[in-house]
């Protein structure tokens, strides 16, 4: 039985976008195995095509994460020895190095290892696979697959996809009270990448006051900004949902707003429409949501334009803060056209 690793350890977004590459691994190999960092397992656990995963933390890509000892790195060796994999595909973003877990690969006695390379691999890799700029990430990252010889079966449109998301909880649905939705996310891992809460909040009162029912999301560490975000006039339902039950949440809204930030990524999963909040910190030709319609709003010539700050540089969050309600509503009301009818 053939068995491929394929490896992408950093947020939720980046896993689920790493998705069609991984398709296409799984139409060539018996059995694949992902390796995630804690950030992105929920999203691994939700992808079609993935048979097991692995998890571990990369001290090279998490904000969080633990010092690189020798022990920590003795575990990741051991636990890919077991798992024996014939080849190893890794995943990573534009701005990253695969190289110290192409390392850990070849000590791990894995005896193919492709990925996308800038800098020169030496023996690491055995296909060095180079993309140009502005690719869109998930389309970069199956072109790696190409490169190796794996394809997407026929009719397969590179499109984001999840399995096995069930339907919303019945309490779920009555405390949204109703079908037609909008949800709001104002949340994201990176504070350059999303409007202030103050920002969110009036944008949230914009929307109800233009007759749509909101829903806020977040995660369990971000209830404090959905309360305030919600206010009295949305729902508020953050750190309720799973991964899996944001999936059905995004699923069954009409259209999602949010900033660059693994609901997006989701909610393009999923199928429905984005209006994206996008900070230009990071390209949105090459980040913004894949496969679904997608809006983007937000200024993409500010002065934090491709400098991958984590911190907004300015005084005030110009590049979305400055989206006007006016424009808000016309990409909501565009965008659910665009999706048509749900």
């Amino acid at each position: 039985m053939s068995t491929a690793l394929v490896a992408r350890l950093d947020s939720a977004g980046d896993v689920l976008i790493t998705g069609p590459a991984i398709r296409a691994v799984a139409q060539r190999h018996d059995r694949v195995v992902m390796l995630a960092g804690p950030r992105g397992r929920a999203a691994a656990e939700l992808l079609p095509g993935v048979d097991e995963i692995i998890e571990w933390q990369a001290p090279w890509v998490d904000f969080d994460s633990p010092e690189l000892t020798a022990a920590h790195a003795d575990d990741l060796i051991k636990r890919l020895r077991d798992t024996a994999p014939e080849r190893a595909y890794l995943f990573t973003s534009f701005h990253q190095s695969p190289l110290p877990l192409a390392l850990l690969c070849r000590m791990s006695d894995i005896g193919w290892v492709g990925a996308i390379s800038v800098d020169y691999p030496g023996s690491l890799l055995d296909l060095r696979h180079q993309v140009p700029d502005g690719v869109p990430e998930p389309l970069r990252a199956l072109s790696l697959a190409e490169a190796a010889g794996c394809r997407l079966p026929d009719g397969d449109t590179s499109a984001l996809r999840v399995t096995g998301v069930a339907p919303l909880p019945a309490a779920t649905r009555q405390r949204i009270g109703g079908d037609d939705f909008v949800v709001f996310h104002p949340g994201a891992a990176v504070p350059a990448r999303r409007p202030s809460a103050a920002r969110s909040r009036t944008m949230v009162a914009a929307l109800v006051g233009a007759g749509h029912r909101v829903v806020v999301t977040g995660g369990p560490d971000e209830r404090e900004l959905t309360a305030s975000v919600a206010g009295n006039d949305a729902v508020d339902l953050g750190g309720m949902t799973t991964f899996a039950e944001l999936a059905a949440l995004l699923a069954a809204a009409r259209v999602v707003v949010a900033p660059n930030t693994g609901a997006a990524h989701l909610a393009a999963a999923v199928g429905t429409p984005i209006v994206s909040l996008f900070a230009p910190v990071v390209p949105a030709t090459q980040w913004a949501p894949h496969g679904v319609p997608v809006t983007v709003l937000g200024d993409q010539h500010a002065p934090c334009r491709a400098t991958r700050a984590r911190v907004c540089p300015l005084k005030r969050h110009t590049c979305l803060d400055d989206i006007t309600d006016s424009a808000l509503l016309e990409a909501v009301h565009r965008t659910a056209h665009r999706g048509g009818s749900r």
